[in-house]
């Protein structure tokens, strides 16, 4: 009798395969002495459409809603029906003792396998295989401590209870806004709150008020100081006279140092990175979107098996990844890394609770390295990229914390305090493990005037309390409070992290029950939301800020009240929590769900709200004569059908890779009939053809690989057909990766 091994996708069941020496191909399998691998393609069965229970759900009116199925169905998905048959055919061998599940090691990755043995009706007993690598030694062990399947029937619960609440909640939710409204409106418990988070962040911009405000700085000593308001504390003064006065003060006068502190400090590293951590600091340093670092990131675990496994919440490892440490440090000392390895290797490893917490890892510990032998000249300049963040990340916790001395001083001159900052390093620590520093938090505080004062990381010269020092100059300088910016798509991530900020009620327990359950979505889900809401023309890109788009606007207007909350998906979250421990039914939350879907259904109906199309051109749609609406895509601009079951859409211009020869930027390129150009926000123009040309002059050929990537996304955001002229005008591009 053999074991049947069901891995989520072909790459990672092809490396349990070769450590389980199953070589023989079958059918949708690779098969062995003792065991049968097979895989499934991510889901390969889902909730049924509506359609599924009753045909009259075939027409979306209001009439029909709300649709609560007694059971909710599951269906094989149509496009991978092959390969679900495959692994079922595999489920019912007579020569088939027990199924290994060996999906990701998560909630989802639990509802993938669980819905195929549901659906396929295998009554087989279950083992588990929860591994956070898929390096050889990773799946070695994980064989040898199989984990019994009905320990982790709660988890199953609670994503089963997750899906058929978001399914009755949005289902529901959005054809009821799209029959009142005849609009593509859609709602859901956490793109909803998403879009309120966003339009509170533009309300504050709209609503700011703008302050001057004033400081004074002198140069004394060849040190420069800052003047500091007696009472308050502060540098700055929204007083002109007041900092005129303080000028007038310390004219031709003397400076007294009243005291000279020395402290010696110590920062430690920065935590070890989770997902959210990870996708924020590339979308800042390297202009990656949340769902581009997720991708690279799965390259990393499943293909090249360097990184551990991406979709974790925890910034922490358990003490029984300690004693592996060094062995990782031997498989990533390569390379630039290999001189910041050596020193680890011959010291033994310092762990402590900086990144050493079992409490604080739930299902898989933080990002690091595994101990797979690291091939740099295998991986694209991306992926180099991610993997650089993640192994200096693990190298400068592993480093002493950086130590340095602060001089600060203080000084009276005309009645006035007046302060200034030094910096000595002492010991780099961690910090040697950067040469380019770190980056900038993204929410910078902007109430300082940092900037006036001396450089904190350069030295102070040797100045003692009691000297005094003739003041050489003395300078006001002005500026104005700024709102706060637009967000990106790193700040908006950590906003849906953290999203008590933005409630609209002030409920303590609510906010605790935010952060405990890590805001708005989980790490596996945040970047497939934001992708989402900007093709579905809710959010927009102006350079690298988010804007909300009209329809957007309306949209939350219109939407129920309780889903625009961040509290709601917070409450979720902790419910499914309780599930998944066992601590309540599945059955009492979906029972609360389908009271819930009844009432939002019943505010939709009885609203009073209007919507309006204000992006509507005279172009009227090729299929049902209709005028089409223009709509701006993450990365294009589109002409989309305003009847929504006609749904057709043409892209006339779209970012490329392709650089303007004046200032560097991105240009777009516009389709108009069988003639495209190139053009650039620097008003830059060029046809497709003198681009060509230009490009062949210099040298660079056509890299067909990256063609047809680019065409392949185009396809993938356009649910119609794209106009012809335009795919073939893109066959002859040579995208710059700059």
């Amino acid at each position: 009798m053999k074991s049947l091994v069901l891995a989520e996708k072909p790459s990672v069941a092809r490396d349990i395969a070769r450590v389980l020496h199953c070589q023989q191909k079958q059918n949708g399998a690779l098969e062995g002495d003792k065991y049968v691998v097979t895989w499934a393609l991510g889901h390969l069965v889902t909730l049924a459409d509506p359609e599924e229970y009753d045909r009259k759900y075939e027409k979306w009116e209001m009439s029909t809603l709300p649709m609560l199925p007694d059971t909710q169905k599951l269906v094989v998905i149509r496009q991978t029906q092959k390969q679900y048959q495959a692994v079922k055919n595999q489920l019912f061998r007579n020569d088939i003792r027990d199924v290994i599940i060996a999906t990701d090691a998560g909630r989802e990755g639990e509802l993938v396998a669980r819905w195929i043995l549901e659906k396929a009706g295998c009554r087989k007993p279950v083992r588990r295989l929860w591994i956070s690598s898929v390096t050889d030694k990773a799946i070695r062990e994980g064989f040898s401590s199989l984990k019994d399947g009905k320990e982790y029937e709660n988890l199953y619960r609670a994503a089963e209870a997750r899906a058929q609440a978001d399914w009755l909640v949005g289902m529901n939710g959005t054809r009821a806004l799209t029959c009142k409204y005849n609009a593509q409106l859609s709602c859901g418990r956490v793109q909803t709150p998403t879009l309120a988070i966003v339009s509170k962040r533009e309300e504050e911009i709209r609503s700011f008020v703008p302050q001057e405000y004033y400081g004074v700085a002198v140069e004394a000593g060849n040190v420069r100081f800052t003047w500091k308001d007696k009472k308050s504390g502060s540098t700055r003064t929204f007083s002109k006279e007041n900092a005129l006065k303080v000028q007038e003060a310390v004219k031709n006068g003397s400076l007294e140092i009243t005291s000279v502190n020395r402290r010696k400090k110590t920062v430690p590293s920065p935590g070890l990175y989770d997902l959210t951590t990870l996708q924020r600091e590339a979308n800042q340093r390297y202009g990656f979107s949340p769902k581009e670092t997720l991708n690279i990131m799965q390259r990393l675990y499943e293909n090249h098996k360097v990184l551990t496994y991406p979709r974790t919440d925890s910034r922490y490892i358990t003490k029984d990844v300690v004693p592996t440490i060094k062995e990782r440090l031997r498989a990533c000392a390569v390379g630039p890394y290999r001189p910041l390895c050596g020193p680890l290797l011959t010291k033994p490893i310092h762990a402590d609770g900086r990144f050493v917490n079992d409490e604080k890892v739930s299902d898989h510990h933080a990002i690091i390295p595994t101990e797979q032998f690291v091939q740099l000249d295998h991986m694209t300049n991306e992926e180099r990229k991610i993997y650089d963040m993640v192994v200096r990340r693990f190298l400068a916790v592993l480093y002493p914390s950086s130590e340095y001395e602060e001089v600060s001083m203080e000084g009276r001159c005309g009645g006035e305090i007046f302060t200034a900052k030094g910096q000595i390093l002492k010991t780099p620590g961690w910090r040697a493990v950067y040469s380019e520093g770190l980056p900038t938090d993204e929410e910078e505080d902007e109430e300082t005037l940092e900037e006036w004062q001396e450089n904190p990381s350069k030295p102070l010269p040797e100045l003692r309390q009691g000297m005094r020092l003739p003041v050489a100059s003395s300078q006001i300088k002005t500026g104005k409070t700024n709102p706060p910016g637009h967000f990106t798509e790193a700040t908006l991530l950590a906003a849906m992290e953290n999203p008590v900020r933005y409630m609209e009620s002030k409920d303590k327990k609510a906010a605790q029950t935010l952060n405990e359950t890590g805001g708005l979505g989980t790490v596996a889900t945040r970047a497939d939301i934001m992708e989402k809401l900007f093709q579905s023309f809710l959010l927009e890109k102006k350079g690298n800020e988010i804007y909300l788009t009209a329809k957007a606007k309306q949209l939350l207007n219109l939407a129920p009240e309780d889903l625009r909350k961040p509290e709601l998906t917070a409450a979720w979250e902790m419910k499914l929590s309780d599930i998944a421990k066992g601590k309540l039914s599945k059955q009492k939350f979906l029972s609360d769900i389908r009271d819930y879907t009844k009432e939002i259904v019943e505010e939709i109906r009885l609203g009073e709200g209007t919507y309006r199309h204000e992006n509507i051109t005279n172009k009227l749609c090729p299929r049902c004569g209709k005028r089409l609406l223009a709509v701006n895509g993450k990365n294009s601009r589109m002409l989309v059908c305003q009847d929504r079951e006609c749904g057709y859409r043409e892209t006339i211009a779209r970012t490329t890779n392709a650089r303007c020869p004046k200032c560097h930027k991105k240009m777009e390129m516009i389709v108009k009939g069988q003639e495209e150009i190139f053009v650039c926000a620097c008003g830059y123009k060029e046809k497709l053809s003198a681009f060509q040309a230009r490009r062949e002059k210099e040298g660079a050929g056509v890299r067909r690989n990256d063609v047809q990537k680019y065409l392949q996304q185009q396809k993938k955001e356009a649910e119609a057909p794209l106009n012809n002229a335009f795919a073939q005008a893109l066959s002859g591009i040579h995208l710059e990766d700059k």
